[in-house]
């Protein structure tokens, strides 16, 4: 894992990805970063099962359906360390979880996440998509119809969570809550912005060029297996990130996804 340059990152493509396995990946992932175990930063990319997540601070006052109708639909609610109210992830959903010291790239907290919503904007104009930003709001937005989020935790100095991009995802449970706290905010994706199927392999490709630019970086492409070895804070029980394989990330039946949204939740 070691002698990399800061210039290059390591990237990780998960398969569908339970929301929880994801979750603990992330945490031991910031854990090593901290702790200097990891050297560089660490890009996963990946979709989740359907799952609707609770920001650090939120309530359910943006819940609009009861939890047991969501119990009826097979869909949790989680609460997640990230900032931001209640959002919705699901198949169809492009989500980049970004593992960064921002100390170490020189980024604020601020540039780092217009620099997020920039590879969005950018991977959405491949496809013809005018998106742009909202600084009132933050993601990426198609006039007052919100196509892509962004929303972090950061843990002294390390930066986790990211962005969703919304590909070929059902925008219907977005109905079933207030996203990121905003009544009567409009859902939608590349799919319905271009009435047609727009393929994700496509779109993560895009998305990882666009990376490289907006942040200036080389991305190199990682499997689980080669971050075998790989030792955690001594805090926290030792353990390898090759602990989780793809069949375990998968989470069989189970429906969970994650987070992205609005806000920033800082020094957990």
């Amino acid at each position: 894992m070691n002698d990399l340059s800061d210039k290059k990152w390591r990237c990780i493509e998960l398969p569908a990805t339970e929301y929880r396995k994801a979750w603990s990946l992330q945490s031991n992932l910031v854990a090593a970063r901290k702790d200097k175990s990891i050297d560089t930063d660490i890009v996963l990319l990946l979709e989740h099962f359907p799952v609707f997540t609770l920001g650090s601070n939120s309530g359910l006052k943006n819940l609009t359906v009861s939890k047991k109708f969501l119990e009826k639909a097979g869909i949790p609610l989680i609460r997640v360390e990230r900032g931001g109210d209640i959002t919705y992830h699901g198949p169809g959903q492009l989500v980049m979880y970004i593992i960064i010291d921002l100390h170490a790239a020189r980024l604020s907290v601020l540039d780092y996440i217009e620099k997020l919503e920039e590879v969005m904007i950018k991977a959405a104009q491949d496809w013809g998509i005018r998106a742009q930003r909202n600084s009132a709001n933050r993601g990426v937005w198609i006039s007052k119809k919100k196509l892509g989020s962004v929303g972090i935790a950061i843990r002294r100095g390390v930066s986790f969570h990211g962005m969703a991009l919304n590909i070929n995802l059902s925008l219907e449970p977005f109905g079933w809550i207030n996203p990121c706290g905003l009544q009567k905010m409009a859902m939608t994706s590349m799919e319905q912005e271009l009435s047609r199927k727009v393929p994700m392999n496509q779109v993560r490709e895009a998305v990882k060029h666009h990376l490289e630019a907006v942040f200036g970086v080389d991305l190199v492409m990682t499997g689980l297996s080669e971050l075998q070895g790989l030792q955690y804070n001594s805090h926290r029980p030792t353990r390898t990130h090759t602990d989780f394989s793809p069949a375990d990330l998968a989470g069989g039946n189970s429906h969970l996804g994650n987070q992205s949204d609005c806000f920033v939740a800082k020094n957990l």
